[in-house]
């Protein structure tokens, strides 16, 4: 599967979000990473779906949303409607991920799941043929900046086996930086998100960086 960058939104300037998002989308991002979170599920909050909806008209990026929230079933839908492409949620979370995953794709949205540093990554076995993407976490949510969790590399190459040859993306969240990035899509992640080292400078050049060591890495 291509490799995509999807640059996480947690990162930018929210004092000058448009702009900020805007470089997203022309510096050649191919997707944007949209944290949500809820104050319960992780001590921060971020922003809701008349939010989302407001930045829906800002770009035209596929919107990929990461809710970081304790209850995701209230919300999904307010989240399909402000302009999601795919919401992944959290196994972690309080309601069913299987009843999760079915309103989401019963809503023409994608589907994923997220599993946490302490989640074993046995825990995507069950829904492995009903998404659309996993989603690891290199850090624990609810803070931007984090170090890469170098446990994760083999978290990574274990759920790239389970996955085999299911049209299933492998998203990693979290320390992915120009020093990182060559090990963790070497252990077979294809969607990377990436936040302060995307938006330490200039977004163009970052992104470009970011595809050349993507394309020399071993896959």
């Amino acid at each position: 599967m291509k490799r995509l960058i999807s640059p996480s939104m947690l990162s930018a300037d929210f004092a000058n979000l448009e702009r900020d998002l805007k470089s997203v989308e022309a510096g050649g991002a191919d997707w944007l990473h949209v944290d949500v979170m809820d104050g319960h599920f992780v001590p921060n909050i971020t922003i809701g779906p008349d939010q989302v909806a407001n930045l829906r008209k800002t770009i035209a990026l596929p919107f990929d949303v990461h809710l970081m929230i304790s209850e995701p079933l209230k919300y999904i839908e307010r989240f399909v409607k402000a302009g999601a492409d795919i919401i992944t949620v959290h196994v972690e979370a309080d309601d069913d991920t299987k009843a999760c995953i079915d309103l989401i794709k019963s809503l023409d949205c994608k589907a994923g799941i997220v599993l946490s540093p302490d989640t074993p990554i046995e825990a995507a076995a069950p829904y492995l043929d009903d998404i659309s993407m996993i989603l690891v976490m290199g850090v624990y949510p609810g803070f931007g900046g984090q170090k890469y969790i170098p446990e994760t590399t083999q978290r990574l190459k274990g759920l790239r086996a389970m996955i085999g040859d299911r049209k299933v993306h492998l998203e990693v969240d979290g320390g992915v930086n120009f020093d990182t990035l060559s090990t963790v899509v070497e252990a077979g992640a294809d969607v990377i998100v990436s936040g302060s080292c995307l938006f330490g400078g200039d977004m163009k050049e970052n992104i470009d960086r970011f595809r050349a060591i993507m394309e020399g890495a071993e896959a």
